[in-house]
């Protein structure tokens, strides 16, 4: 099975660091990954995205033109990615700062206050942890432990500190993914 995601946002909002964290975690489990990220040309508050495909068998093109998944963290991303998602896909949308709605009735869409989740259990600055947790719970396509796992391998020892809330946010979206529907 093949999964294509794009995560997309404002430079600054961990774009990068949640698509590694998918890659990396798909590359312990023994599976098939690409990552490539794209940023705007003033990186933070800039435009920033990245497509993760995590496989069973080999990939054979890293480009994707309609996603299985899209994570938007922002309104001009909302706006690029919306069209975008395949029929039946789900899209993820952080409603804590896009307030437009699809009118596409042929993917899952959820309406996730990212911000508010990640300012509850530590900083609004772990948003991208949260959204990962929310996909995950809608496309298990990794396990929310080997998840776990590589956020501890993936944070660096002077982030170390922030190990247990970015858990526990990773817990809360992966929470809030399995109650919120649109």
């Amino acid at each position: 099975m093949e999964t294509s995601i794009i995560i997309a946002g404002f430079g600054g909002q961990g774009v990068m660091f949640a698509g590694q964290l998918l890659a990396y975690t798909g590359m312990a489990e023994g599976r098939h990954v690409t990552w490539i990220p794209s940023y705007g040309p003033e990186m933070r508050g800039g435009t920033a995205n990245c497509t993760v495909i995590i496989s069973d068998d080999p990939i054979g093109a890293p480009i994707v033109a309609q996603p299985d998944v899209a994570i938007v963290l922002n309104l001009p991303s909302f706006e690029k990615y919306d069209p975008l998602v395949k029929t039946g896909g789900l899209m993820i949308v952080n409603c804590s700062i896009v307030s437009e709605t699809s009118q596409r009735e042929d993917m899952e869409i959820i309406y996730m206050p990212a911000n508010a989740i990640a300012e509850e259990s530590g900083t609004v600055r772990m948003l991208n942890v949260a959204v990962v947790g929310a996909m995950l719970a809608r496309r298990p396509v990794l396990k929310l432990e080997a998840v776990e796992r590589t956020l501890i391998e993936q944070l660096s020892k002077k982030k170390a500190h922030l190990i247990d809330d970015n858990l526990k946010v990773l817990k809360r979206g992966y929470e809030a993914g399995l109650l919120v529907a649109a």
